[in-house]
């Protein structure tokens, strides 16, 4: 498919990799968003819904046709289709134990919902029973945590959202810690309980976004 020229000329290097996002009305969402803040590319892995299924064309209101879509990806070829020393981040709305880890605080301030706080409990009831059958829970990635705010574009970059159901799966947590990636937080007060998949995924490449003119025109200055 041939792109228009302004949209590959206005491309950054920001990615986004869609993770078992089921919900056409979302993912067409996510489309446009990825469209509008200049994507050079979006990854679908296997378990997404169908970018060509109606109900996310119409969504999409012609983000199909503004950024490449590469779909049905199995997850060992995703590198495959990053460019060199990119760094993946994830934006999980239901937090793994590895983040309990950082601060039994975080709660308190809006850093967990309330269902990464359910899923929590579920690792370490999982955890207190490894260690009954002698079993290890070192297989489950350490990734640490900043605020979506602080800068993470200094290299290419590549988002995943997950899906709302499922959340992110341990092959994006693992591809993410092997590129030195993060988790990525977007802070929400006590009671709301996680923002939606599109929303979220809206606010982490608008930042990236952001961040990427905010580099240039530094350098831009610095230049001059």
């Amino acid at each position: 498919m041939t792109f228009p020229a302004t949209q590959l000329l206005h491309s950054l290097p920001l990615l986004l990799i869609c993770d078992n996002l089921r919900d056409p009305g979302n993912l067409g969402t996510i489309l446009r968003s990825a469209a509008g803040a200049g994507c050079s590319k979006v990854l679908l892995t296997k378990g997404c819904v169908d970018p060509w299924e109606p109900k996310v064309l119409r969504a999409g209101m012609g983000a199909h046709f503004q950024v490449p879509i590469i779909n049905n990806l199995d997850w060992e070829t995703v590198p495959k289709y990053l460019p060199d020393d990119t760094r993946v981040y994830v934006a999980d709305n239901c937090g793994l134990y590895t983040q309990a880890q950082k601060s039994n605080k975080a709660s308190d301030h809006g850093w967990i919902c309330d269902q990464q706080l359910s899923k929590i409990h579920k690792y370490e009831e999982e955890e207190e029973e490894d260690l009954e059958t002698g079993a290890s829970k070192d297989w489950l990635p350490e990734l640490e945590v900043q605020s979506y705010d602080l800068d993470w574009t200094e290299a290419p970059a590549a988002v995943v959202i997950g899906g709302e159901t499922h959340g992110l799966s341990l092959e994006s947590l693992q591809l993410a810690e092997s590129t030195g990636g993060r988790r990525l937080l977007i802070p929400v007060v006590p009671g709301v309980d996680s923002l939606n998949s599109a929303m979220a995924a809206s606010i982490l490449l608008f930042e990236g976004r952001r961040q990427l003119r905010l580099r240039a025109e530094h350098l831009s200055r610095d230049r001059s």
